[in-house]
């Protein structure tokens, strides 16, 4: 009976024990002091570009390398092009027919053709002079009596046939050298603008299979090798441009309205001796931590906020991961 009063009484005083502990603890956490110190601990970051192809096909060429720098305009890797170098080909003699049946309509017919107008006329002009002739002897033989007015008749019909002939020739002439009409000439023109419109889309397809950077920076992976396919839209390159680095740190509530976008920090490395200044160009809006408990001014403390700075000028000794402590002036 003693020994389990006894024990009675061990239990009692290790549950006091845990409870002044608990207490000591949450009056600690509840009254931390507020940060004194202007440092924050964060980390390098990187925006990656991951360059894709718009069309699939299968990865001919890789001539880039993990680690590699390279500029704006490098190639970067090469898709199978047969289909595409032959809708290019065939856009393109489409193209140079319709602008030689343009200039065709522009010119009129051809210089053959109007010469051989030309040839007609003369012999026409030729066959009325003898014309005119046979007329005016039928004319004096007839005031003479000497033919008859049907012989007249034949001559003044042959006269006035050869000079209708001589008439549609010289029409025929001035419409060979014409250009063709108006609204043929607006057909052709269109038409050669669809098929100039149709290689300008098929050159661009084809510059679809031989991608190049738009950026310069470091090539952080490839994710092909050459012989695999590749589908529409799928990375092969990931690229790091310099100015895409970044730093991320977290302040806690009370620093907050310290921050303001644009404001100096100042990077600070282990290791480095020279820091890399840097600008704030981002600051969250909502807190990234919260504990899971009830607020109070006491826990406002460990609300963190989320805050991106990019550095004023490039610096190849900031990696994406990378450990650094940022000081706020």
């Amino acid at each position: 009976m003693a020994l389990k009063e006894k024990l009675k009484r061990t239990l009692k005083f290790i549950a006091f024990l845990l409870l002044i502990t608990g207490v000591g603890v949450a009056f600690f956490m509840w009254h931390e002091p507020l940060p004194s110190s202007s440092a924050f601990l964060g980390y390098v970051e990187g925006e990656y570009v991951r360059v894709a192809p718009s069309m699939g096909g299968v990865l001919l060429d890789l001539p880039i390398h993990r680690g590699m720098n390279v500029s704006a305009g490098s190639p970067l890797f090469v898709l199978e092009q047969e289909n595409e170098i032959a809708a290019r080909d065939e856009a393109q003699r489409r193209y140079e027919r319709t602008k030689f049946n343009l200039k065709n309509l522009m010119v009129g017919k051809r210089p053959e053709e109007i010469d051989v107008i030309k040839e007609m006329l003369a012999q026409a002009e030729a066959d009325q002079q003898f014309n005119i002739l046979s007329l005016e002897r039928q004319e004096k033989l007839v005031t003479t009596n000497s033919a008859s007015l049907e012989s007249l008749d034949r001559a003044r019909t042959a006269y006035n046939r050869g000079k209708a002939r001589i008439a549609e020739l010289k029409s025929q002439l001035e419409v060979a050298q014409l250009p063709a009409r108006e609204m043929e000439i607006k057909a052709a023109e269109m038409e050669a603008m669809a098929a100039k419109d149709a290689l300008r889309q098929a050159q661009w397809r084809l510059d679809q299979k031989s991608v190049k950077s738009e950026v310069g920076g470091m090539v952080c992976d490839t994710l092909y090798v050459v012989g695999e396919w590749v589908q529409a839209g799928s990375p092969v390159a990931v690229l790091l441009p310099p100015e895409n680095i970044k730093v991320r740190f977290f302040v806690p509530q009370p620093w907050l309205n310290s921050l303001k976008l644009g404001q100096r920090v100042i990077i600070k490395r282990e290791g480095h001796i020279r820091d890399v200044s840097a600008l704030i160009t981002y600051i969250s809006p909502a807190a990234e931590y919260t504990p899971p408990m009830i607020y109070s001014r006491e826990w406002r403390t460990k609300l963190m906020y989320m805050v991106e700075a990019r550095p004023a000028e490039y610096s190849d000794t900031l990696h994406p991961g990378q450990p650094v402590d940022i000081s706020v002036g």
